[in-house]
């Protein structure tokens, strides 16, 4: 007979104690193990569920360049005086040393200098005036209304100048005139589909002007072209949401939006070029469609099309309203008394009848 095995614990005063399964799968206060960027949906704690996790769709983050500020600029007018100053210094220090003609020391009345030579002092002075006139005449610079200038210092940004009239720019800098004047663009015909994928050409009018000079000339290579893209991109994504065309009943009463709703297209034209071309520093005001018709390899057979889809309308709104007419000649026929109780046979005889006379009348 077989005895029954004693278990002795290994380690002394060991114990067992029974864990409810469920506690298995809760959670430890505190640890998350959800992925950022992720929701947990549809979870009941102490039922054994895992977690349901949904990702999050993260936005591409739009790369940032430099922000316009104001640059350094001074008064023209300060330049003008300073440079002056430089200049009659020059003259003064070519008197001291003796260098001035005689014709002009007497016509402007200075005493005798003999010429001893230019010393240390002197060459110092002039090589300071010098200096000095060449930096203020060297950075006058005119500025005009609509117009702006992009500074840059060994390739930094330093800053703009919106300033109007005579200014002073530092002659170190690099600038880069901006035109920040509003200006309309009309685009050649540009080719894209609409949600059919029907090959269509498109003429848009924009409305646009530089808002941030430091991002139009710095953030991209050519604002202008870059413009020009996110029109066509804008192009291909609203167009492609909606038929150019939609010859059907649910169009006739409004039920079908299509892209001869030139107002909303525009709108939603305008929106989506200007969020993307806000990182260029553009500010756009309007894209609107001037023109929208098919490409010219697809035209005349969108024609036929068109005049097919118009003449089916035309029958169907014809032997609709033919047999209207019918149905209510013969109830009022029947309800005045005119004609007799009538049979099947009888009453289709009289319905063809009054069909063919209708429609011949038409």
């Amino acid at each position: 007979m077989n005895e029954p095995v004693v278990r002795h614990p290994v380690i002394r005063n060991e114990s067992t104690t029974e864990i409810p399964v469920h506690l298995l799968f809760r959670d430890e206060t505190g640890v998350s193990s959800v992925p950022s960027g992720a929701t947990v949906v549809g979870r009941r704690k102490g039922t054994g569920e895992q977690r349901k996790v949904t990702a999050v769709p993260v936005p591409t983050p739009v790369p940032q360049g430099p922000v316009e500020r104001p640059g350094p600029a001074g008064p023209g007018w300060a330049a003008v005086i300073a440079g002056l100053g430089a200049v009659a210094g020059c003259g003064a220090v070519l008197w001291w040393v003796g260098l001035v003609p005689g014709p002009l020391r007497v016509l402007l009345g200075l005493p005798v200098r003999t010429y001893d030579g230019i010393g240390t002092a002197g060459w110092g002075a002039l090589a300071a005036l010098v200096t000095v006139g060449l930096c203020a005449f060297g950075g006058l610079a005119r500025g005009r209304e609509g117009y702006a200038s992009v500074l840059t210092l060994f390739g930094a940004y330093r800053g703009s100048v919106r300033r109007t009239g005579l200014v002073w720019l530092s002659p170190l800098l690099v600038r880069r005139r901006v035109d920040v004047r509003l200006k309309h663009w009309r685009s050649e015909p540009l080719a894209t589909v609409d949600r059919n994928g029907i090959a269509l050409r498109v003429v848009v009018l924009v409305v646009w002007r530089v808002a941030d000079t430091a991002r139009a000339t710095l953030t991209v290579a050519d604002h202008t072209g870059y413009l020009r893209g996110q029109v066509e991109a804008g192009l291909a994504r609203v167009l492609s949401r909606l038929p150019v065309d939609a010859l059907s009943a649910a169009a006739d009463s409004g039920g079908t939006r299509t892209l001869r709703d030139t107002a909303a297209v525009g709108d939603a034209l305008t929106r989506e070029v200007a969020e993307r071309t806000a990182a260029a520093g553009i500010e756009v005001f309007s894209v609107q469609p001037v023109r929208i018709e098919y490409a010219p390899e697809v035209a005349e057979a969108m024609r036929r099309r068109n005049l097919a889809a118009l003449e089916a309308k035309d029958r169907d709104r014809a032997l609709a309203s033919v047999v209207d007419a019918v149905e209510d000649t013969v109830r009022r026929l029947t309800a005045r008394g005119l004609v007799g109780e009538l049979d099947d046979y009888e009453r289709k005889a009289l319905v063809r009848e009054l069909t063919v006379a209708y429609l011949g009348g038409r």
